[in-house]
């Protein structure tokens, strides 16, 4: 009997040339994101990426907005579709950057992605309004555990830093020293600040420390 006849590898999507990008920009770089990179990459010719974009800037303007969709909105959406307590979305957020495998690949991609922007204005804008948008985000949640709007905005901002900085030490320590990182970080962020002067009161009522020899 005759074989069967081999069937055509479907089409590529502009999604398709996304997704191979942003790997590429996770493992090498935003230098090595070119169209014949990738067009050799996904084994088709050059002339089938234009198709989709028009030039590589299409590409990368693309490429940050699937970022953003994929690594906060989509995050974002699905924390409110949860309708949980605030008390529960905090530890949500402060969890994000240990979650396996997945967090690790995501903070390859921010890592590159930010790097991109200390020399590009275009990512620059992009990282921005994402830092914007979850700060944004993270203060609705302190406010909705009953912080005024300044404090919790600033709190959202110390949150966050942390949760910049841990996706980037997620690896240290054990499971358990991680937990206990957490577990601290959430106790902390929502301590209570002190009255105005009482902090400065306290401090110099402090004795001074002895003189080194």
């Amino acid at each position: 009997m005759p074989a069967p006849p081999r069937s055509a590898r479907p089409p590529l999507s502009p999604a398709d040339w996304i997704a191979d990008a942003l790997a590429l920009l996770a493992d090498q770089g935003i230098d090595a994101v070119r169209v014949d990179v990738l067009a050799r990459r996904l084994g088709v010719t050059r002339g089938s990426f234009y198709w989709h974009f028009a030039d590589r800037d299409a590409l990368l303007r693309g490429l940050l907005e699937t970022w953003r969709q994929q690594a906060t909105e989509q995050v974002i959406a699905r924390f409110d579709g949860s309708r949980a307590e605030p008390q529960a979305l905090l530890r949500e957020l402060i969890s994000l950057p240990f979650r396996g495998a997945p967090a690790r690949r995501a903070a390859c991609i921010e890592l590159a992605i930010r790097g991109w922007a200390r020399r590009h204005p275009m990512a620059r804008q992009a990282v921005d309004e994402v830092d914007e948008r979850r700060i944004g985000y993270h203060a609705q949640v302190f406010s909705a555990l009953g912080f005024p709007i300044g404090e919790a905005r600033a709190r959202a901002h110390v949150l966050y830093a942390y949760e910049v900085a841990e996706s980037v030490l997620a690896v240290q320590g054990s499971a358990a020293q991680q937990a206990q990182r957490r577990a601290l970080v959430e106790a902390l962020i929502q301590q209570p600040l002190a009255p105005p002067g009482e902090a400065l009161r306290s401090a110099a009522a402090r004795p001074a420390p002895a003189p080194r020899r």
